[in-house]
């Protein structure tokens, strides 16, 4: 968990609430302490409904542990703005590639039918290392968690947009990257700096598939974000390299992924945002 505490629910929301009536798919969120709750938190404080996923044998497999769901669903609904909306929850493994367009319709029919908004924020942790260290099952494995199912997943959002009458306003996807194109990249990490460099490749390309749908697609890199995996020297160290001598909070990329799913940011796609603001290179 963050050393550092999540904001108020009062402190997340804005008024006239900017999604009121928007429904959102947000991948990844099986801990209080990661990046897709503080997402989460955030769209539904902007009034949208939620549809949380979460595979929780992963993140009990890791260091950092797993939350149960129903608490990870408790803190979303408590920033709810709007009390129409919802917060639904549901498992999914997604390096099975049936689930990806399996978990889109769950989503879409839970939250009344229609999906506007998809944050791919889920990735496969561990399983990785050096160019001398990994080999077919690692690159295999993070292939399949970290960019094919982002793939399926748009593709099923494409396709569900498809459907709806034209343009229909607040088609939404936010992709989630990494450092891999910072300062000296990832090297202890190659199977996952390689897939995650793809999906930074692959939006603009995305962007333009989407357009004619009124879908807009971007890519975040939210930075050095304190979700507990670096304790101790190694914390500190990365702390070191800001200004402000802190790491990102699990909300300060969450800020920027609602906005994007706003009419206020209606006409920006294709980008690929670095929110690494501070980072000494």
């Amino acid at each position: 968990m963050s050393r550092l505490p999540h904001p108020a629910p009062e402190a997340l929301r804005r008024d006239p609430l900017p999604l009121r009536g928007r429904t959102a798919l947000v991948t990844g969120a099986s801990r209080r302490g990661g990046i897709g709750h503080a997402v989460a938190r955030r769209l539904a404080a902007h009034g949208a409904s939620v549809y949380l996923h979460h595979h929780v044998p992963h993140d009990a497999a890791m260091p950092w542990g797993a939350d149960r769901p129903e608490d990870v669903t408790a803190s979303v609904r408590e920033a709810l703005a709007d009390p129409s909306a919802r917060v639904v929850s549901g498992p999914g493994d997604l390096s099975d590639p049936s689930v990806p367009a399996e978990l889109h319709a769950r989503a879409a029919a839970a939250l009344g039918g229609r999906l506007d908004i998809l944050v791919a924020n889920h990735a496969l942790s561990g399983g990785d290392g050096p160019l001398d260290a990994i080999d077919t099952a690692m690159l295999d494995a993070h292939w399949a968690v970290d960019t094919r199912s982002v793939i399926l997943l748009v593709q099923a959002h494409a396709r569900h947009r498809a459907a709806l009458p034209p343009r229909t306003p607040g088609g939404r996807v936010t992709m989630m990257t990494s450092g891999q194109d910072i300062a000296g990249g990832m090297p202890d990490e190659i199977a996952y700096a390689l897939q995650k460099g793809a999906l930074a490749s692959i939006t603009r390309s995305l962007a333009t598939a989407l357009a004619g749908h009124a879908v807009t697609v971007n890519t975040v890199n939210p930075g050095p974000v304190d979700t507990g995996y670096l304790t101790g020297d190694a914390h500190d160290a990365v702390a070191a390299r800001f200004p402000d001598r802190r790491w990102g909070r699990p909300d300060d990329p969450a800020r920027l992924v609602a906005w994007l799913a706003t009419d206020e940011a209606d006409r920006i796609t294709g980008q690929v945002i670095d929110s690494e603001g501070g980072f000494r290179r």
